[in-house]
Formats: structure tokens, C-alpha cells, sequence
């Protein structure tokens, strides 16, 4: 799946397939294009939990995490 992760503040960074980031949550922002990614199940990625991170994604359309910690529902809420 192709994932695109943008730069939040600090060390917050958001997942998404949504090449505009439009789905990333608004406390977080300005969010900055970072990189764009594929990411497999199974594969590893450095710097990411790939099944983490797939799983979010899913079921939340986005993964969000600060300094490599999830915070996807905290950051949803």
C-alpha cells in the first residue's frame, strides 16, 4: 500500500493514503509533506511498525505517532 507520512509538530508524524493529507487531524497541523512510502505486511520498514501502522490506516484512514509511539486515538479524538 502506498502511505504518505507528513510532519507534524515536534516529533508527531501522520500516515495516510490520502496523497493531500486532508485526513489528518487538525491539532497536529501544519502538517508538511514528508515522504511517500509502500509499505507490506510483513516487510519491514525502518522507522515504522508496518502492521501498526496498516492496521490505523484501516481502520481510522490514518496513523499517527509521536516520536515512533502511537497516539492514532488520541490524535482522532
Amino acid at each position: 500500500m502506498q502511505v504518505h507520512i507528513f510532519k507534524g509538530p515536534g516529533r508527531v508524524f501522520g500516515f495516510t493514503t490520502q496523497p493531500t493529507g486532508d485526513n489528518l487531524p487538525q491539532k497536529f497541523a501544519p502538517w508538511v509533506a514528508f515522504k511517500t512510502v509502500e509499505l507490506r505486511r510483513g516487510e519491514p520498514t525502518p522507522g515504522v511498525d508496518v502492521g501498526e501502522c496498516l492496521a490505523d490506516i484501516e481502520a481510522h484512514g490514518v496513523h499517527i505517532t509521536d516520536a515512533h509511539a502511537r497516539i492514532t486515538e488520541e490524535a482522532i479524538r
